[in-house]
């Protein structure tokens, strides 16, 4: 008796913690525009955040703008190769990757890569880059020291967020395809492609390396999926928000977060392999869509602003979008 009232008992404790999470503070900053991925550098606790033309460099513990790095048009997203001092930018809209100093933030040269780069990520293992190319429905993979293209995947789908496996293998969720593509980043050859079957429009993907489980963000009918990362079988599956864009994995809390566009950074606690709660939903801002998670301080950054809407002369048309002057922030998100 006594084993299952502590076992209720701890189990009470992690979901109230899950919910313990708020808003703790607004980063004001510059300039308007759209951003998507927002990308922390822990060991140089910064936080860049793509921002249209330009990247902005904040300070992750005071929330102070230390810089930005211009001329990177329609850029979605920013890796860093620590080992190397370089970082780079996927600008979606002239089909090149920025290659800048994270020290100076200057410009070090531009590379021509696949169409429409969108997500972007480092592997340290191959000691490569790779950007999610939609335009092109590839990947470009890109030496980290040189800036050197080295390859393509030939991924057949618009890829999203990705993460790296135990096995050294890269997963990234096919937006497009509604599948999870599993390829060599030494060779860049496709191993795998797992559909997900139970939803559409796979966008988050976070990834337990302990129990070797994938964690999928779906938004058409929002859903997480869980999936053996070496089979490719849907273990479960739970609603979360709308809108979801991006997703992470505290590994010592076993908590999976969510963020999504509608308001709300959903919380989902595993309890094992196979075993999953809701942790409740935390409320954040319409358009907080794309997050960064603090493994230091368990806190989550999470870029925002607020929209005044016009209606369309013609009422068949989505109305006009205008974000509202001085209202860009970095949400944080925290315990207590």
């Amino acid at each position: 008796m006594k084993n299952v009232c502590f076992g209720l008992f701890a189990a009470a404790l992690l979901a109230q913690a899950a919910t313990t999470y708020k808003v703790q503070a607004r980063y004001p900053l510059p300039g308007s525009g759209g951003w998507d991925y927002v990308t922390l550098d822990e060991s140089a606790r910064r936080i860049y955040i793509s921002h249209s033309t330009q990247v902005e460099v904040v300070d992750a513990d005071s929330g102070k703008v230390v810089g930005s790095i211009p001329d990177t048009p329609g850029v979605h997203g920013i890796a860093i190769a620590t080992e190397f001092k370089h970082g780079f930018t996927s600008n979606g809209r002239e089909n090149k990757v920025s290659m800048f100093d994270p020290a100076t933030l200057k410009l070090i040269r531009k590379i021509d890569v696949g169409q429409g780069p969108d997500g972007i990520y480092y592997d340290p293992a191959s000691k490569r880059v790779f950007t999610n190319n939609h335009g092109s429905h590839n990947i470009t993979a890109i030496h980290a020291a040189t800036g050197e293209v080295v390859g393509t995947v030939k991924a057949d789908g618009d890829g999203e967020q990705a993460v790296i496996g135990k096995d050294g293998l890269v997963y990234v969720n096919s937006e497009n395809t509604a599948e999870v593509l599993v390829f060599d980043p030494k060779s860049l050859e496709i191993k795998k492609r797992f559909p997900i079957g139970v939803a559409k429009t796979p966008t988050g993907l976070a990834y337990d390396a302990k129990t070797n489980r994938l964690f999928i963000g779906c938004r058409e009918t929002p859903t997480m999926v869980v999936m053996d990362a070496a089979s490719g079988k849907v273990i479960a599956s739970m609603p979360i928000g709308a809108g979801v864009d991006f997703a992470a994995f505290d590994p010592e809390a076993k908590l999976i977060f969510f963020s999504c566009g509608a308001g709300a950074l959903s919380v989902i606690h595993e309890k094992s392999a196979d075993e999953y709660e809701d942790g409740g939903s935390v409320q954040t801002q319409q358009s907080a869509k794309t997050m960064a998670f603090d493994p230091k301080t368990k806190k989550v950054y999470l870029p925002a602003a607020e929209y005044t809407e016009t209606p369309a002369a013609d009422p068949a048309k989505r109305p006009t979008r205008t974000m509202k002057p001085g209202s860009f922030v970095l949400l944080v998100v925290g315990k207590g």
